[in-house]
């Protein structure tokens, strides 16, 4: 068993559309880092290791991030692991202080992305999803359609076969996710609709209409992160957020061979790392106040529940229809608006789920507060593919 690990410091940019301001990724990476920093009461110099994260750019894009911070000649990683970037550079950045090689490390994560659907970017090499498409397309055939909301709606398909669930259900989770947004200043999206507006958008692949799916997005989410030693030594206790539980999995097995479309877009990899998290944490889903998890898509946010096991598998919809994941029910699921409605910049979403978790345990999550939160859950999937399952406590530190 390592050190412990806190978070002290957080910080990250509005989300906005591709193009809607003349920015670029190191003002976004300035700007949440310069945040994170001021929140922690620290300076750079202080930061020991660093790793960036992010999908779309060139190798160093990491380094001139950061150099945006100062010029310290510390190490800086590149870190790239599809829509998990943000919460694989938190994963690095957490192990350097647990393992005791670093007292104080940074993980910053942006994204500058291109309008529209994500496509292919290299056609001269093997395609790294290229075992998920063929699954896909074996079991569901290839529609004209953008790939990734295939993929998650054909998992939705088979959730609706297998269990029942409607439609409207999945509906039910843009619309939540769409009015939690409303409070979070943050968001890409701040915009209220009805259930019915959400079930008559325009279709994009059955049954995902364009209110249930994320949005590229351009932006940047920055933590840092310290030992017990440091945050005493510094007197950061007040803001301090205990990482209880942290674990990355990546395929398994039964992704390509149980011939599911549920398990190929990572459910078993976001159940393994669940179940890691719940053992080291010595807390499982029932002591869970509140959740940002990876809603890429509603119909994963319905999948992820049962991976989660916040509700039993095949559960979903009737945990939907109870309005168990939203204020007032079990459990709060993405307080910030998630990632259909905040927006998905893809090297910043781990990062930015980490910020908003640490200011709903702080208390300062504002109208968009979760009472009495004590305990949250971070979930964060990237095709091809990770699962980054993370759990947080305030701590009670004595002196």
């Amino acid at each position: 068993m390592g050190r412990k690990v806190f978070v002290v410091g957080v910080g990250m940019t509005k989300f906005e559309k591709p193009g809607s301001r003349e920015w670029d990724y190191p003002d976004m990476a300035r700007e949440a880092g310069t945040k994170a920093l001021a929140d922690a009461r620290i300076s750079y110099e202080q930061v020991e290791q660093a790793c960036v994260g992010y999908c779309f750019g060139d190798s160093t894009c990491g380094e001139r991030a950061a150099y945006e911070l100062g010029l310290t000649g510390i190490p800086i990683y590149n870190v790239n692991n599809n829509c998990a970037t943000g919460s694989t550079a938190l994963f690095m950045a957490k192990q350097f202080v647990e393992g005791g090689l670093s007292d104080c490390t940074l993980a910053l994560g942006f994204e500058k992305m291109e309008k529209g659907s994500l496509g292919v970017k290299y056609t001269d090499r093997t395609n790294p999803m290229d075992k998920h498409f063929q699954l896909m397309v074996e079991l569901r055939g290839f529609a004209k359609a953008p790939p990734a909301p295939q993929m998650f709606g054909n998992a939705g398909r088979e959730h609706m076969e297998r269990y029942g669930t409607t439609a409207e259900q999945f509906a039910k989770i843009g619309w939540k996710n769409h009015k939690h947004s409303v409070n979070n200043p943050y968001s890409q999206f701040q915009d209220e609709y009805t259930l019915e507006q959400i079930l008559e958008a325009p279709m994009v692949y059955e049954p995902l209409t364009r209110l249930q799916c994320c949005p590229t997005s351009d932006g940047a989410g920055a933590a840092v992160l310290c030992s017990e030693d440091f945050l005493r030594k510094h007197k950061l206790e007040d803001r301090a957020v205990e990482i209880l539980g942290m674990a990355m999995v990546t395929d398994l097995p039964s992704t390509f061979d149980e011939k599911s479309c549920i398990k190929m877009v990572g459910a078993d990899m976001t159940r393994k790392a669940a179940d890691q998290v719940y053992e080291q944490s010595g807390l499982g889903p029932e002591n869970v106040d509140v959740v940002e998890l990876h809603d890429c898509f509603s119909c994963n946010e319905m999948i992820t529940y049962e991976a989660l096991r916040l509700c039993p598998e095949g559960k979903g919809g009737q945990f939907v229809d109870e309005g168990a994941q939203t204020y007032g029910g079990q459990v709060v699921v993405n307080p910030s608006g998630g990632l259909i409605s905040k927006g998905h910049p893809l090297g910043a979403t781990g990062l930015a789920q980490c910020s908003e978790l640490c200011w709903q345990l702080r208390g300062q999550a504002e109208a968009r507060q979760v009472e009495g939160a004590r305990v949250a859950l971070q979930h964060n999937l990237g095709l091809g593919g990770a699962a980054v399952v993370s759990m947080y406590r305030r701590p009670e530190l004595g002196a």
